[in-house]
């Protein structure tokens, strides 16, 4: 007869007069008898991220001609072919500014990820649906998110709680790798486990500086107070994140630490390079959600004003959409390149999730991504139709490889609140004005 034991289940001691645990590694017996979620009745966790590219599409070799799960390929996503079966296509969904002005290649994104159009470059008018994701299953992580950008350029963010508070991204491979796996890394099947001395001074001092917010606090205006309340919030995450550092972390099965990637460290938005970047920072953060480190993250391919270049071609991707002319079939076909080398990244990023298995699932069927651009059509920024994605099945909580066209009526808010809904968010609507959502997409959602 075997002792039971826990998937927490630890050795403990003393070193130098600190204590230490040493935990179990990783048995199957963690995990129940289907493979679908820890032994304790646990579910394994569920993963949320964003993936952008930008400039949009060409409608006449991108949006597919027929509905539903036998959805044809054009010449644009012919890429995605092998990953198919993972995403969800939407096409179709409007885009209302209610008034604001359309500004290019900044209206269509922000209204996708808020829910209501800015009212200006400066500002937006919430916090990215990511953050609100972050704030409900992010908070049991060593990072709440992470953010990574192929672009090389760290402006190039798409996440954020205000316009003040940017989630500034990685924009280096080596870079992102180090803060992923560096020193403060603990492998969370590794049988042995040292809290780190420098982590326990940051956590003291932290501790230390929030108890005195409060006689400060009394000491300033209202306008004051309350930044400084969002200062001292974040102060207070960082503080629960550098003690969870100081426990050990539970086993996570499909843990690998990868090597080193050799940085890219040539500046410059070349397809290719940009490609090698993107590669790259997908396969550390494939590692990092595979070690637990994060369960959200945001990934930017190219900027809403992409200038990615292709060599043979004097203007960037951005400038091509200005002055290339549309060819007999309706479309500019170097702007078509650039999309299809997009979807060609897209196909590996969704690919690369699907590869690391977890019980009988994978790392895929226990995300979802949320994909899109800023426009439809570049060339004259036009915002209905702007082109969506999901991968993943968030679960078992998302149907995949389906295609879904909008009504008449139809928002692109909808894909926000269903993606919202498939996330365990308990939101029944979301959105402003024209923009509202008071219905999730139910031909995606599992009943």
């Amino acid at each position: 007869m075997f002792k039971r034991i826990n998937r927490r289940q630890v050795l403990r001691g003393m070193l130098g007069g600190t204590a230490v645990t040493v935990g179990m590694p990783f048995l199957e017996c963690f995990l129940n008898n289907s493979g679908t979620a820890l032994a304790n009745g646990r579910a394994l966790p569920v993963r949320f991220g964003t993936w952008f590219w930008g400039l949009g599409m060409n409608k006449e070799i991108f949006v597919p001609e027929r509905t539903g799960a036998d959805f044809d390929l054009k010449e644009e996503l012919v890429s995605i072919q092998p990953v198919k079966e993972h995403i969800n296509l939407f096409t179709g969904y409007r885009t209302f500014t209610d008034g604001r002005p359309s500004l290019c290649h900044y209206s269509g994104w922000v209204t996708l990820r808020c829910g209501q159009a800015p009212t200006d470059r400066t500002s937006v008018p919430g916090e990215s649906l990511d953050v609100t994701v972050s704030d409900a299953i992010g908070g049991g992580t060593r990072f709440r998110s992470l953010e990574m950008t192929a672009t090389g350029n760290r402006e190039h963010s798409y996440s954020f709680r205000s316009a003040q508070a940017v989630n500034p991204p990685e924009i280096s491979p080596l870079a992102f790798y180090q803060r992923v796996f560096g020193p403060d890394f603990q492998d969370p099947n590794s049988p042995v486990f040292h809290p780190n001395p420098h982590l326990m001074v940051r956590e003291s001092v932290l501790s230390a500086v929030l108890e005195d917010s409060a006689s400060l606090k009394r000491s300033l205006g209202a306008a004051d107070r309350a930044r400084l309340d969002q200062y001292f919030t974040s102060l207070r995450d960082l503080e629960q994140r550098l003690a969870l550092q100081l426990e050990k972390p539970p086993p996570a099965p499909a843990c690998r630490v990868p090597p080193a990637p050799t940085d890219v460290t040539t500046i410059g938005e070349d397809a290719a390079l940009v490609a090698q970047r993107h590669r790259l920072m997908t396969d550390i953060l494939v590692a990092a959600l595979s070690c637990d480190q994060t369960r959200v993250f945001n990934m930017g391919y190219s900027e809403s004003y992409a200038a990615t270049t292709r060599a043979g071609v004097p203007s960037s991707h951005h400038a091509v959409t200005h002055e290339e002319h549309s060819n007999g079939q309706g479309y500019q076909p170097t702007h078509s390149w650039f999309i299809r080398q997009a979807m060609k990244e897209w196909a590996y990023f969704v690919g690369a999730l699907a590869s690391v298995r977890e019980g009988d699932r994978t790392l895929l069927d226990n995300a979802l991504v949320f994909a899109h651009s800023d426009h439809e059509r570049a060339q004259n920024h036009s915002m209905d139709g702007i082109p969506m994605m999901t991968a993943g099945r968030a679960g078992g909580r998302m149907k995949s490889g389906l295609h879904v066209t909008a009504g008449p009526e139809d928002v692109g808010t909808q894909v926000g609140l269903t993606v919202m809904r498939a996330m365990g968010l308990q939101k029944r609507e979301w959105g402003f004005g024209s923009m509202k959502a008071t219905k999730v997409l139910d031909e995606v959602l599992q009943a």
